[in-house]
């Protein structure tokens, strides 16, 4: 493999996957042998599991450039891209400082923020694809070994070394 261009910006998890299913990724673990490493096809697993599994070029662009009003940062942009936010609250986890930024409209008029985050969302709804359904085992399944704890059982444990 020849580096093009070191460090020529940050990857989406949709271009990882797109990069790993062109080098032959795949999720059965006796398919990847030769193809890719195996660090690569698990990897390729996890992100077929994200909202990057049913993305495409075309959207992701579409998404970078009709989102210019917002004044998202590119960090911002990759991680609605990469998290495809469902909410405003999703909207507010992701995108750095978002009350003070969406306070205004792309024509710099006053707006209320929470709205603004919600025309984000109407937009990541109108341009990806709906995210990836969860398994019903997995939606509200508990670990065997996880116990509910009610406040009044915490106790707070000095760990200072004596």
């Amino acid at each position: 493999m020849k580096i093009e261009k070191a460090n020529a910006g940050h990857l989406t998890n949709f271009e990882v996957l797109d990069f790993l299913r062109k080098r032959g990724a795949k999720t059965d673990p006796m398919g990847c042998l030769g193809a890719v490493a195996a660090s690569e096809c698990k990897v390729y697993e996890y992100l077929l599991k994200t909202p990057a599994c049913n993305q495409t070029r075309e959207s992701v662009t579409e998404f970078a450039s009709r989102c210019e009003g917002f004044k998202l940062t590119d960090a911002d942009k990759q991680n609605v891209i990469n998290w495809r936010p469902t909410s405003a609250a999703d909207v507010y986890a992701m995108v750095e400082e978002c009350g003070k930024r969406f306070c205004k409209d792309e024509r710099g008029l006053p707006q209320d923020e929470e709205d603004r985050a919600k025309e984000l969302v109407a937009l990541v709804n109108e341009i990806f694809p709906a995210p990836p359904a969860k398994p019903e085992d997995e939606v509200d399944a508990k670990p065997e070994d996880e116990v509910d704890v009610k406040p009044e059982d915490v106790v707070d444990v000095d760990m200072k070394d004596s």
